[in-house]
């Protein structure tokens, strides 16, 4: 698994944001806190194409919940959850933001701990 997590800084300060807005769980935001802290900020021309970030089909496999889920990340102002658009400062995005293909994250979410895997990223235009 990748031992920091790669953003741009746009990505890395509305995360920042998010977190000043409380608008996680107390476990959420230490474990965010401490990824931000490490983290590897890029611009988005040099952020590899095989890492969690906006603008992004994700495959994610939760073998928590036995289950897999392709998500479109996009800018908050338009997630449409009808379409499978979440925002990128969602639950589910913010515990795999800035990881690549093949990373398993162990993460609290609200309602338990949960082990995710990134099985694939592609580049989607909305």
């Amino acid at each position: 698994m990748s031992d920091q997590i790669i953003v741009t800084t746009g990505i890395y300060d509305a995360i920042k944001d998010t977190l000043r807005r409380k608008k996680v769980s107390l476990e959420e935001e230490k474990r965010l806190t401490a990824e931000l802290r490490k983290a590897k900020q890029v611009r988005r021309r040099d952020l590899p194409t095989d890492i969690v970030t906006v603008d992004r089909k994700v495959t994610l496999k939760d073998h928590t919940l036995n289950f897999e889920h392709e998500y479109i990340f996009v800018p908050s102002i338009k997630e449409k959850l009808k379409k499978n658009k979440h925002s990128i400062l969602s639950d589910i995005a913010l515990a795999v933001v800035g990881y690549r293909v093949g990373d398993v994250i162990e993460w609290p979410f609200r309602d338990g701990e949960r082990k995710i895997e990134i099985l694939k990223v592609e580049s989607w235009e909305g």
